[in-house]
């Protein structure tokens, strides 16, 4: 306790000696504060907004001052593992070449989020897929929307049939069954 009271004097005192106001600013851009750098990204669609969140934060808070380009390749530094270390060699080659630029830090992220939510997108689809029922919809309203959350769900054959089927109207459902024909898709 002793030391961090000696500490704490002494750099009290450093503030008294002029140099106070150089410091102060310092801290205000981040320097002189500890952020957490982002976890390792390694293609988990659900990590990927976190990712983000954490290379902004310590980009904001650290970074700031460096290109746009300097910035880029720290966060792609932390994307390691799998489909994502292709995707970042694509990246880093087409950056070296010239053949791609990115005018801020938030477009690459956002191809960042677009790379490697897609998983994320068809979970969602698909959750939408299960909740969709017909209610008090005619059959042709159902059916389009059906086929609207259908695409992209991952759904595909007979699984999306079933599903298909199991958000029919309980009545139409059975009048399905009991008929001779069995459906075999839902055009």
């Amino acid at each position: 306790m002793q030391a961090q009271i000696q500490a704490l004097l002494v750099g009290g005192a450093r503030r008294g000696n002029g140099k106070g106001k150089e410091e102060s600013r310092e801290v205000g851009r981040g320097r002189g504060i500890e952020v957490a750098k982002p976890q390792i990204f390694d293609n988990t669609s659900s990590k990927v907004t976190g990712f983000i969140m954490a290379c902004k934060l310590y980009i904001r808070m650290k970074m700031r001052e460096e290109p746009v380009k300097g910035q880029v390749q720290w966060i792609l530094s932390y994307v390691q593992g799998g489909t994502a270390d292709m995707w970042k060699e694509n990246i880093m080659e087409e950056l070296e070449a010239g053949e791609l630029e990115y005018e801020t830090v938030k477009n690459f992220l956002i191809s960042l989020k677009k790379e490697f939510s897609r998983e994320e997108e068809e979970l969602v689809k698909a959750v939408e897929l299960r909740k969709l029922e017909q209610g008090g919809k005619t059959m042709e309203e159902f059916v389009q929307k059906f086929k609207k959350a259908a695409r992209g769900s991952g759904y595909e054959g007979r699984p999306l049939i079933e599903e298909f089927k199991r958000g029919m109207n309980r009545e139409i459902r059975k009048k399905l069954m009991e008929s001779e024909n069995p459906l075999g898709s839902i055009e």
